[in-house]
């Protein structure tokens, strides 16, 4: 179990990246609009962190308000995205918020113990 643990937090790793620099791409370019890789990696991060939230590891499980607290977001975080991706440009503040969603998702993984 330990091993589809981990590869399950490697395509949430992956998923991470897709999203976060899909969007720091267009932020970058001058262009905010929704990519193909931040849908994507907005899937691959809510479908695999509601993985890893399964008991799958030997050690203590995580806190059930801590595992809410980032479905939440992550799902906050698909519906921007989702919603978004068919227009020509997403508003500033829209965009800004899916990024910080996002590092504040990451944060809430890497800080809550």
């Amino acid at each position: 179990m330990e091993a589809l643990r981990l590869v399950l937090l490697y395509v949430h790793l992956i998923g991470f990246a897709l999203l976060l620099g899909g969007a720091v791409a267009q932020y970058v370019g001058g262009r905010l609009r929704i990519n193909a890789a931040m849908l994507w990696g907005s899937v691959i991060g809510l479908l695999t962190g509601i993985g890893l939230s399964a008991p799958l590891r030997e050690g203590p499980e995580p806190a059930p308000a801590k595992l809410v607290t980032k479905l939440v977001l992550a799902l906050l975080i698909f519906v921007m995205v989702f919603f978004s991706r068919k227009r020509e440009s997403v508003n500033r503040g829209h965009f800004l918020a899916i990024i910080g969603l996002t590092l504040l998702n990451a944060a809430v993984a890497v800080f809550w113990r």
